[in-house]
């Protein structure tokens, strides 16, 4: 039989036993195999990044095309957000039961379903549960692309590998707002789902032909379907409790179920994994003080970054008459700085140690931000200075980034440093979700105030949406000057080599 015949029967057969498919023997033989792995996980890297920032200039126009408030077009974006995070414990976690490589492949393939779903959704709900669709479908691929890297490269040339996607993220989210911004001018709102779907399905076909079969799998490890029953819904009653306290009340019992949802379901998730014989969430590494402390820190400090990508887009597009594409360009500025800066920081981090570095970062937006919200009032000639303030909060947030993962990683035992960079990514996740959350929320109340017109940002005056915006920045510069305080009080970590590796996820 020909080779290409039975690779087909191989992968046929395995598929129906649930067992990982062989990578096509032909490439498994070049002496260049390890990077055609590395290549394949930079496929998932750069979309997944992509497709987080290619939405944020979205939802100005979803206002508008769904004549819908603001604290509604949000969860276009939070949906993502919070799928991904209260599913990449689960998938990271299983795909050591069952093998990484049918999650990841089939990650892409989801992907495309979600990104069809939301190319052809005739109303928003559609819309957001494409979105959530989507979310799962990232968690799959990125819970299990750094694994699937660092087994496929030497020791000595992992953190090459590492650093390699790293910048395949950073390609993907610095090219997100321009190739959103341009799709919008240039084409319907559709086409920003419709694009991604090339890039997902070359992923599925390059993945499914590459990555090798998993190793170190264990099948008689039980899963804690306790934690992922409780985890997923208490994040989901958490988001909506911040996100919706303004559009619904306070006081209204919709709040007030989510917010005892809320208290209920994290108390008792957390009593699990004290319980639990192989817990989702080990509690041994949150017994770390280094570890915890770089965690909180680091979900401060993406709450901030994340919520000023949601912030701008209405600013530059409403209040500054910006097109998608310009506001776009502008926000640009924010990604392209942090990769700039954090190969820096990271090697300085090594040399002097991550504390002056951590807190310096966070010093420096937290100053921008409070500059920003005196500056922005609307008017052309404040333009430039916003400009240059985008791209000195992303020089900080670069500063910072670095430093704080590869202390928080330095902290954690060898044993667990796979599921160290798991929970590094769920904090992170949930701290973007929270961050866009109350972005949201409070620019809804302060319109509101400001305007006594409801809770969308269409006409309404510049000055009064720069001002509404203001006030967000100004708390999104209190998530910053939380992660530098957090940053100073921790005890000095230890210096760790190879903060590239760090960077990614």
């Amino acid at each position: 039989m020909t080779e290409p015949a039975s690779l087909r029967r191989n992968i046929r057969n395995a598929v129906l036993r649930g067992e990982e498919p062989p990578p096509a023997a032909a490439l498994a033989r070049l002496p260049s195999y390890r990077w055609l792995v590395v290549g394949s996980a930079c496929i998932g890297a750069f979309m997944g990044q992509l497709d987080a920032s290619i939405a944020q200039l979205l939802l100005p126009r979803l206002e508008d095309v769904y004549d819908a408030r603001l604290s509604t077009v949000s969860w276009v974006l939070i949906a993502y957000l919070l799928a991904m995070a209260g599913f990449l414990p689960i998938f990271g976690r299983l795909a050591d039961i069952v093998g990484r490589k049918l999650f990841f492949s089939g990650g892409f393939l989801l992907f495309v379903s979600g990104a069809l779903m939301c190319g052809f959704a005739p109303n928003l709900t559609v819309l957001i549960i494409g979105r959530v669709v989507q979310g799962i479908a990232a968690a799959m691929m990125s819970s299990n692309s750094v694994a699937i890297v660092v087994a496929a490269a030497r020791p000595q040339e992992r953190g090459k590998a590492l650093g390699i996607q790293a910048a395949a993220q950073a390609a993907g989210l610095s090219l997100g707002p321009a190739l959103g911004g341009f799709l919008l001018d240039a084409f319907d709102w559709r086409w920003v789902f419709w694009a991604i779907v090339p890039v997902a399905l070359l992923g599925a076909v390059v993945s499914w032909f590459v990555v090798p079969k998993s190793v170190g799998v264990d099948p008689d490890a039980r899963f804690d379907w306790t934690g992922a029953a409780l985890l997923v819904p208490g994040l989901a009653a958490l988001i909506t409790t911040i996100n919706q306290a303004h559009a619904w009340g306070l006081t209204s019992p919709a709040i007030i179920a989510c917010a005892v949802a809320t208290v209920v379901l994290l108390g008792l998730f957390a009593r699990s994994q004290l319980r639990a014989a192989e817990p989702l969430v080990d509690p041994e590494l949150f017994r770390r003080p280094g570890f915890a402390a770089g965690n909180v820190a680091a979900f401060f400090s993406y709450g901030m970054l994340f919520g000023l990508f949601f912030l701008m887009p209405f600013v530059l597009i409403r209040a500054y008459h910006d097109s998608a594409f310009e506001a776009g360009l502008r926000l640009m500025s924010v990604p392209i700085a942090l990769s700039l800066a954090a190969p820096v920081s990271g090697s300085l981090s090594d040399r002097f140690g991550p504390r002056a570095l951590m807190v310096g970062g966070m010093v420096i937006a937290v100053a921008t931000l409070v500059v920003l919200s005196r500056v922005m009032d609307g008017s052309p000639d404040s333009l430039p200075w916003i400009m240059a303030a985008l791209a000195v909060v992303g020089a900080g947030q670069g500063l910072f980034t670095a430093p704080n993962n590869a202390s928080l990683m330095a902290a954690a035992p060898p044993h667990l440093t796979g599921e160290a960079g798991s929970l590094m990514n769920v904090s992170r996740s949930i701290g973007v979700s929270v961050g866009v959350a109350i972005t949201a929320g409070l620019l809804s109340w302060r319109i509101a105030v400001l305007t006594g017109q409801g809770e969308r940002t269409t006409g309404i005056a510049p000055d009064l949406l720069a001002q509404a915006g203001g006030t967000v920045l100004l708390v999104l510069a209190g998530f910053a000057a939380l992660a530098g305080l957090i940053s100073l009080l921790r005890a000095q970590p230890p210096r760790a080599a190879g903060a590239t590796a760090a960077l990614v996820e």
